[in-house]
């Protein structure tokens, strides 16, 4: 039987702090994920649930977006994508009654985790300007309040239209439809937080802002270069894959400023040996610097390029532009520099070279390490150039390999989910639905921050996610949120961003990827895209956790016509009514879905093309592959001051919070913590469980300060710091962000520590 909600946070004065692990996954991982998921959902539905997730004919886990391969286990999980499936499909519930109890004020007092914790929301809610707290809407009134708005806007652009990674390819669709056909391209994501940086580079140099590689090119590789990654918490079905390919004969090399257990030892806990024994994954180890990885990544280059017989001359003339400018650039990499930059020493950065050099296929893995800093693009160009000097793109077992962490943020930019769309996408668009999109850009997240400050955005709609807490400057994105007129929060469960309103503010309920679809066309299903390019169906099998839900694609819909009225030729009750006919249009306006409703018939789903890896063609705008020369930037630190990057626990996804631990860390009961190096705290006068702010210093000169944490000593690299978000977001200067992608620099924050008050 399911157990009941906690009735107050929990007391996060004092976690407890032991010994971190060094092994992921075996029998901890499943006996925290059957206790979690009998806490939130009882026995028979666990069952009834775990046993479908990431199954041909069952629904995609909600969690991150790492790939099936075509065979499949009866269990297809890992740990933190039970704990999503948990959250989805608990038996909790959050009705009228609950929001009568609870003012906005008493919501905005509480943890995320206890916000989250309470169950899944039964039925629309609309706080009133002026009132004290939600009250129950029926679902036409909520459409009439959201027009009303949209209507009396001055411009277009003064709504902004957010979406999460979670979101099926057709809900997407339409969004941006309806978005566009309103009026504006303001279609922020949680992309732009995260591989913005990923997807701005490999445009620039590939032509196409995807990963090249497939599970079977992990599986064929000869070396994998895991940086700026965690992949025990962040994305545990990968291990597998390394664990399969090390099996084959791969050698791994992780670069990270922390030590992580998942990268160490992976206890597989498919098989009996892997649960008790494991496999090291692990055979080389740099513990590099924050915001050092575009320093070493030279560094390699100019060392290949003195090896003879090290470049593939033949790719590198035949497929790639801008090599003599990038060989000159990388000529000039200084040792001393780059050992500076990085903390690694010579005899490592060698050993790394000795692997390199060894290795006929290639490919690099990476995540939030190399993507929100503020070179993090030029970062992600010099790990294309080191690819492309030995012909490792566009050939079996080689490639890059950006991981992404939400189940369909990939798919959703493929929709057409993007401020800045393509020119082709817009004349497709134009084609099929007979009106003229926008042409003019519009914002990301952080310009949508800049626009709601500033009275430029009055209306904000965000098709899931958790945007208050997922983003940087918490003070100042609160305070921008709070004067926007209309909030609206298409969701699942409740999170600070329904407890951060605007004027008036709407809580529209919805299906999860675990419910049952049924619409007057009959049972339907969605679509989803992975982290490498492939589409599938998702078929949720659970009672909806209230009759009062609408699916997201239901909700666009009707948002549509409210809207827009009858004037729209749009048939959005079509969309509604058959989730086959928006796949007809998507068929028509996006390169790849051609046939769609019949590929996704096939178990499994199909891959969607990649020139660079299908054909060795880029298509850039010199039609070759380029390589790029930047000046090396990382972080300068002054005395007294550490770089603090912001990271997941264990017991968390993106902003989601499932529990107060971090098993792997070591960490028990809060979150408070920040994670300093021994040697660091001795010199700064941090003791091992003495209290602190942190504070941020950036060039603004705004005091920016996250009060009570836990110092916890701990192997960081040098002169580097870990404490996780949302907690610490209130650091982030909004306007510290990445160059050319915008992505906030959340991993590289300039900090110094006080006294606790």
């Amino acid at each position: 039987m399911a157990s009941k909600p906690p009735a107050g946070d929990p007391v996060q004065d004092a976690p407890q702090v032991a010994e971190p692990q060094h092994a992921a996954a075996g029998l901890p991982a499943v006996g925290y994920t059957l206790k979690i998921a009998q806490q939130q959902m009882g026995l028979r539905r666990t069952a009834q649930t775990l046993l479908k997730v990431n199954q041909k004919d069952g629904f995609d886990c909600p969690g991150c977006a790492w790939p099936e391969g075509d065979h499949r286990h009866t269990a297809e999980f890992c740990e933190n994508g039970a704990k999503a499936v948990a959250e989805e499909a608990t038996l909790r519930r959050v009705t009228p009654d609950f929001f009568a109890a609870h003012p906005l004020a008493d919501l905005a007092s509480r943890s995320g985790y206890w916000l989250g914790q309470q169950g899944r929301i039964t039925q629309p809610m609309y706080l009133p300007e002026g009132a004290d707290r939600y009250e129950a809407v029926a679902w036409e009134r909520a459409f009439e309040i959201i027009a009303e708005e949209l209507t009396a806007l001055s411009s277009p652009d003064e709504a902004l239209f957010y979406t999460s990674g979670r979101t099926s390819n057709e809900a997407a669709f339409l969004l941006q439809l309806f978005a566009r056909e309103f009026g504006t391209n303001n279609l922020p994501d949680c992309s732009n937080m995260c591989h913005e940086s990923s997807g701005s580079a490999l445009t620039e140099t590939i032509g196409i802002g995807k990963g090249s590689v497939s599970l079977e090119d992990l599986h064929q590789a000869d070396l994998i270069i895991v940086a700026g990654q965690n992949p025990g918490t962040n994305h545990p079905r990968m291990l597998s894959a390394l664990e399969k390919a090390k099996a084959a004969g791969a050698r791994i090399m992780s670069v990270n400023p922390l030590p992580e257990a998942g990268m160490e030892r992976f206890k597989n806990p498919q098989t009996p040996l892997g649960m008790i024994k494991g496999v090291a994954l692990n055979d080389l180890f740099l513990q590099i610097r924050i915001g050092g990885d575009q320093a070493l990544f030279r560094l390699l280059n100019k060392l290949v390029l003195q090896t003879q017989g090290a470049v593939d001359e033949e790719f590198v003339r035949e497929h790639t532009h801008g090599y003599e400018e990038f060989a000159a650039a990388a000529r000039d990499a200084d040792w001393d520099e780059t050992l500076a930059a990085t903390g690694l020493d010579r005899a490592a950065i060698e050993r790394a070279l000795a692997m390199v050099l060894e290795s006929e296929r290639t490919v690099v893995c990476w995540a939030m390490g190399l993507t929100q800093h503020k070179h993090s693009v030029a970062t992600i160009r010099e790990v294309v150039n080191f690819l492309l000097l030995r012909g490792n793109i566009g050939r079996p077992g080689a490639g890059v390999c950006p991981v992404r962490g939400h189940s369909n943020v990939q798919g959703d930019r493929t929709m057409g989910i993007f401020e800045r769309p393509a020119p082709a996408f817009l004349d497709a668009l134009e084609r099929e639905f007979g009106f003229a999109p926008p042409r003019h850009h519009g914002f990301d997240v952080v310009r949508s921050i800049r626009a709601l400050r500033d009275g430029e955005a009055k209306v904000f709609f965000a098709m899931g996610g958790n945007f208050v807490g997922a983003t940087p400057d918490t003070e100042v994105t609160e305070a921008a949120v709070r004067r926007a007129r209309l909030t609206v929060h298409v969701s699942t469960k409740l999170n600070r961003s329904h407890a951060v309103t605007g004027a008036r503010a709407l809580i529209l309920p919805t299906l999860g990827r675990t419910d049952k679809d049924v619409q007057a066309g009959g049972r339907q299903v969605v679509t989803v895209e992975d982290s490498m390019g492939m589409v599938h169906a998702s078929r949720g099998n659970l009672t909806p956790a209230s009759p009062h839900l609408l699916s997201e694609p239901a909700i666009v819909a009707r948002l549509a016509r409210a809207v827009l009225g009858p004037e729209s030729l749009t048939p959005w009750e079509e969309f509604e009514k058959d989730y086959g006919t928006i796949r007809d249009r998507i068929a028509r306006v996006v390169p790849g879905f051609e046939d769609f409703n019949t590929k996704i018939a096939r178990p499994g789903g199909f891959t969607l093309p990649h020139a660079p890896r299908d054909e060795r063609r880029f298509p850039t705008a010199t039609g070759k592959a380029n390589f790029t020369a930047a000046p090396i930037e990382y972080p300068k630190v002054p005395e007294g001051r550490l770089l603090l990057q912001t990271l997941r626990s264990h017991d968390q996804y993106n902003t989601t919070i499932y529990g107060l631990d971090d098993r792997y860390r070591g960490i028990k009961g809060g979150r408070r913590v920040v994670l300093v190096n021994p040697d660091d705290a001795a010199e700064l006068g941090l003791g091992d469980g003495s209290y602190t702010d942190l504070v941020s210093e950036w060039k603004d000169g705004v005091e920016r300060r996250a009060p009570g944490f836990r110092v916890v000593h701990y192997p960081t690299a040098r002169g580097c710091a870990a404490a996780y978000y949302p907690e610490t977001n209130v650091l982030v200067p909004l306007d510290s962000t990445a160059d050319t992608s915008n992505t906030p620099a959340s991993k590289s924050v300039v900090v110094r520590f006080e006294q606790a008050g």
